[in-house]
């Protein structure tokens, strides 16, 4: 019970890798806070966490409206005076050549992948305690991409740039900081991908992991037995860069 009476506070904890760390926190004693858009997704993560015995409610929150995002963590807060444990998950991805890609659609991308990490780490910091951690969801596309996703390579660069740059403001005793960068996972976000759909960007079906996998890495960084691992980024990819 590496999370028993944590505060954990999730993005994106409604559907995919998300919602398989929440199964995985609150299976292991963590009061899990899901946060989402969709509030019948966010239900169910509520109740399948409660029937397995965990604690787990459900907060709606757009990551691309920042004074919702505040008004969020002030509840959080309200509720339950800390956050031990912060997992920044929810992103977006665009599709388009940046030549063919409104500016608009950029920013939007920026503000839900990198911005919200920004803020979130601001408002939830001053109220973390010794021994709390940030574990913040990058992708094997911040290392190797393809085309036409080059908003969403960019985002996952900055994010682990970010990482980066904070383990050096933060003492990990108090606070540590990492990424973990997924490589091809079995969520709607992978399949509902053009370049994958059309054969643009191959993908061995033996070889994509599962939610599970990448919740129980996820874990492992927000948990004290990585105490000693601070300002990194662990790829979980089953080998992917290597092969490359």
């Amino acid at each position: 019970m590496r999370f028993k009476d944590k505060v954990c506070l999730i993005t994106g904890g409604t559907s995919g890798i998300g919602q398989a760390v929440c199964l995985r926190l609150g299976a292991e004693g963590g009061q899990v806070i899901v946060l989402g858009r969709d509030k019948i997704d966010g239900a169910e993560t509520v109740r399948l966490i409660t029937k397995a015995g965990g604690k787990a409610i459900f907060m709606a929150c757009d990551l691309a409206k920042p004074r919702v995002i505040s008004a969020t963590v002030q509840k959080v807060l309200a509720k339950y005076q800390r956050i031990d444990v912060l997992v920044c998950d929810a992103a977006m991805m665009t599709f388009d050549p940046l030549l063919s890609l409104p500016l608009p659609q950029w920013d939007l991308l920026m503000l839900v992948n990198l911005r919200s990490l920004a803020q979130l780490t601001q408002l939830c910091l001053p109220h973390m305690p010794k021994g709390s951690a940030i574990v913040a969801v990058s992708s094997v596309h911040a290392h190797q991409t393809t085309a036409n996703v080059v908003p969403y390579a960019t985002s996952k660069g900055g994010l682990e740039a970010f990482v980066r740059g904070m383990s050096q403001e933060l003492d990990r005793k108090q606070t540590r900081i990492n990424a973990v960068a997924p490589g091809a996972v079995d969520t709607p976000m992978l399949w509902s991908n053009p370049n994958v759909k059309s054969g643009a960007e191959k993908i061995d079906k033996a070889s994509v992991g599962t939610t599970e996998e990448l919740a129980a890495a996820i874990a492992f960084m927000a948990s004290s037995e990585a105490s000693f691992v601070h300002g990194t980024t662990l790829v979980v990819d089953g080998g992917r860069l290597a092969q490359l």
